[in-house]
């Protein structure tokens, strides 16, 4: 399976590196962000520039991932929330959306387990029900599986767009208020927090995108109200766990007021 998805050579071996790891050494554990959102761009253009088809990219982009979850875990984030598949994904060729979605699939079967082992907590965001069946069977087997695990809320974005996020929480609350359960002046920003897909986890400290451009692309809108961000021009097979790290340094650095001020640098 692994040289099916991974394209021959030997297995992985990168683990969840430890707290101790000469790759935290710059850490300051007291200073971290407690969600983090990655848009993972660049897969395409890393692959042409390897002289190699797009889908051999994404196929790169898979072992990033994983690389960057298990990072994820050794730090001890609250959550790590992935932008996989927008809503606005379904224009490209035919040929590609099929790929992503058999490679989605294949992700699911070969890493659900130690995800679990590794007391991750899978959950998924945006329409599922637009997947194929054996795609949303997969999606709920895992989340079944992971979902008493304590670890890093692991989010997966398929098939979402925060336009479409907000639209669907907005028809669910007018719903209710159209039935007589709510009144529309008791909606709270809480109530629509806890309607939109995201339910349960802390707000967006820090975003991160890959491949250069510096644009939240329709993802987790309402989210990363507050988020800081960091860019970087590598492409998104090429983000390393050192890269994720100085992200990481980045943002112990930051001055984050919240639209208030710092009275010791105002």
């Amino acid at each position: 399976m692994w040289n099916k998805v991974f394209g021959g050579g030997t297995e992985d071996t990168f683990e969840v590196p430890k707290k101790d790891s000469p790759l935290f050494d710059r850490i300051d554990w007291n200073r971290l962000p407690r969600h983090v959102a990655i848009i993972m761009d660049g897969n395409g253009r890393w692959a042409k520039g390897q002289g190699l088809l797009r889908s051999a990219g994404h196929t790169a982009g898979v072992k990033t991932l994983k690389h960057i979850l298990k990072t994820a875990v050794g730090l001890g984030l609250d959550a790590l929330t992935v932008y996989a598949f927008s809503t606005e994904n379904w224009k490209r060729p035919h040929a590609e959306v099929d790929f992503l979605m058999h490679l989605f699939s294949e992700y699911l079967t070969r890493e659900m387990q130690e995800m679990h082992e590794n007391n991750v907590q899978i959950h998924f965001l945006g329409r599922i029900d637009g997947l194929s069946e054996g795609l949303q069977h997969q999606v709920r087997e895992a989340e079944t599986l992971m979902r008493d695990n304590t670890g890093v809320k692991f989010n997966i974005a398929a098939n979402y767009g925060g336009q479409d996020e907000i639209l669907r929480m907005t028809q669910t609350l007018a719903k209710r208020a159209a039935s007589g359960q709510l009144r529309p002046e008791d909606i709270s920003e809480q109530m629509i927090e806890d309607t939109l897909d995201t339910h349960g986890n802390l707000p967006v400290d820090l975003v991160i995108r890959t491949s250069g451009d510096q644009r939240l692309s329709n993802f987790l809108l309402w989210q990363a109200a507050y988020a800081e961000f960091w860019f970087t021009d590598a492409n998104w097979p090429e983000f390393t766990p050192e890269r994720f790290v100085d992200a990481m340094v980045d943002f112990g650095k930051r001055d984050r007021r919240f639209g208030g001020l710092n009275e010791k640098k105002s």
